[in-house]
């Protein structure tokens, strides 16, 4: 990388952590430090979700199955979106209204102790499995972008890069530090920057490759047969059905999006938040895969897993490989503050106070949470750390979980609707689903993505509807809890409405969208190449702050008269 290059890295950074410092100073109690206080932006946790769902994968193993299937991976992704307008509609707004603080706040009411205990250590388990991969993926594709000179203590002898447990490490403290200083207000803000960065740097990406194809025909002609089917051999009908059903639970029930539901001030807000993630899943991947699929046609004779960069590497000019750098550093924080951030609120909040210090302060609770941060974040670099020493043993972890998450989630997330499910009901539906994909998995070697679906989509949720029809029109205790529970917020909101206007968020984002810009003006001065296309994305950039700050000016001024 340039000289340039590294300034943009740096200015990245840095400007993640003032916004953490800054976020910081609205943190008063633990609810601010996990929840945003209830008073986050609909817009800002729409972003932040959609942003969570991001990591290397994204770039490596989509990006690999775009370059060898085509049109399939850009299926694929859209399902999430598909699955998100479905939360929005049928969920989101219920977990808002439920008047809680945290996630495993609604499990401690409505499965108790056990409940609460089985999904929380299965999911955290699952979590820092899942985002330590996707570290270790993140710091693979990054050593190979950092030569660094001959006597440098963080250089790899070998390959003559920055060593791959250093860039881990230094990874790893970068989102810990900034997670604990400014909690979930710093996770949105910092979400919305790496949004930004992520969107400029992919737009631009996919309009250089299609401004740089001289002869579409022969491109075209390099073609596989069927690249532009929906479908795949192993990427069906049946499993796009499950992957939609996967992502519906997923996005309804696993705690990092139920988070961004109740951060915001009201159910109708939290249907907004899943309708934002949920639209633009459904076009903006057209923008990630389209890189990949063209270079299928220019250089057909490649490691598909680096079919991104190496796309992304023959378009971008010199000085915008610091910004893919970025990119790709943001699509995986993303993920692993949200994680750290709900989780360590879940330790704070429903283990540690209710079991250990009811009774502790607010500036207490912040402390521990800001611990139990760094602690969950020490967990997952060791564990990324030993990743090159599993062999294959995290795809068995993966595979397992991927047989339990879902028979985890669909329980938690019908007994929002249903007053008959209970903690027993919940334990049938885990271990009967988890046992038998066990057994046909590794007992008889039955595996591959139809079996998938079948035994962690379409069993539990059979299973659920047996045990409904089955006990009529019981209704268990966790409900009357539930209801009790939304009693109770609704008599302590208060009769007259907050109508203070916080403009902060809008701030971060025209402050964020100015730099860019700036960056990108200078950069056209130091680059020969693209440079039209770099001027057009600064003043575009420009233009939408300059928007932001009119906005900002009329919010204010209502305030004032």
């Amino acid at each position: 990388m340039s000289s340039f290059d590294y300034a943009l890295l740096a200015l990245y950074i840095l400007g993640i952590f003032i916004i953490s410092i800054v976020s910081s100073r609205r943190i008063k109690n633990q609810e601010d430090m996990f929840s945003a206080g209830g008073q986050a932006p609909w817009w800002a946790s729409g972003l932040s979700a959609f942003m969570t769902m991001f990591s290397a994968g994204t770039f490596v193993v989509w990006g690999g199955i775009a370059y060898r299937y085509g049109l399939v991976a850009i299926i694929i992704n859209m399902c999430f979106g598909v699955a998100a307008l479905l939360g929005g509609y049928f969920v989101a707004g219920k977990w808002n209204a439920l008047g809680i603080s945290t996630p495993a706040a609604y499990l401690q009411l409505r499965f108790g102790k056990i409940g609460l205990n089985l999904y929380t250590w299965t999911m955290m388990l699952k979590e820092i499995m899942a985002v330590a991969i996707a570290v270790y993926s993140l710091a693979i594709i990054l050593v190979a972008l950092i030569p660094l000179d001959e006597g440098n203590i963080l250089r790899d002898g070998l390959t003559g890069n920055l060593s791959l447990n250093y860039a881990i490490l230094i990874f790893g403290a970068i989102v810990i530090l900034y997670t604990m200083i400014g909690g979930l207000w710093a996770v949105l803000m910092t979400d919305v920057l790496q949004f930004i960065v992520l969107t400029l740097v992919v737009f631009m990406v996919s309009v250089l490759m299609v401004n740089g194809i001289d002869d579409y025909e022969v491109l075209l002609n390099n073609l596989p047969e069927g690249f532009f089917s929906p479908t795949a051999s192993e990427y069906g009908w049946l499993f796009l059905f499950g992957w939609v059903s996967i992502a519906f639970f997923a996005v309804g029930a696993e705690w990092a999006f139920v988070q961004r539901y109740i951060a915001v001030k009201s159910p109708a807000e939290a249907k907004k938040t899943a309708y934002l993630f949920g639209g633009m899943y459904l076009f903006t991947p057209i923008l990630w895969m389209l890189p990949p699929m063209l270079y299928r046609g220019i250089n057909p004779s490649i490691n598909p897993e680096q079919a991104y960069i190496l796309a992304s590497q023959s378009v971008l000019p010199v000085g915008i490989l610091g910004l893919m750098f970025a990119a790709m550093f943001s699509a995986t924080a993303s993920m692993v503050s949200s994680q750290l951030n709900v989780f360590a609120g879940v330790l704070t909040n429903d283990f540690y106070k209710a079991l250990l210090r009811p009774n502790a302060s607010s500036g207490h609770l912040v402390k521990i949470g800001r611990i139990f941060t760094g602690t969950l974040g020490l967990a997952l670099i060791g564990v990324a750390l030993y990743v090159p020493n599993m062999g294959g043993a995290e795809k068995i972890i993966i595979s397992m979980n991927s047989l339990v998450v879902v028979p985890l989630l669909a329980p938690a997330l019908w007994g929002l609707f249903s007053p008959q499910i209970g903690i027993k009901d919940m334990l049938i539906v885990a271990f009967t689903s988890f046992s038998v994909g066990l057994i046909l998995r590794f007992g008889f070697s039955i595996s591959g993505g139809d079996v998938d679906v079948i035994i962690g989509v379409i069993l539990p949720i059979c299973m659920l509807f047996l045990i409904q029809k089955l006990k009529g029109n019981t209704t268990d205790i966790g409900w009357k809890k539930i209801e009790d529970n939304r009693t109770l917020k609704i008599m302590k909101t208060p009769e007259v409405p907050d109508t203070t206007v916080d403009v902060f968020p809008q701030k971060v984002v025209m402050i964020s969208l100015l730099v860019c810009a700036l960056s990108l003006f200078a950069l056209f001065f130091l680059t020969e190449s693209g440079r039209t296309i770099i001027a057009t994305f600064g003043i575009c950039l420009l233009l939408i702050a300059m928007g932001i700050r009119v906005q900002i000016k009329k919010m204010t001024s209502k305030t004032t008269k």
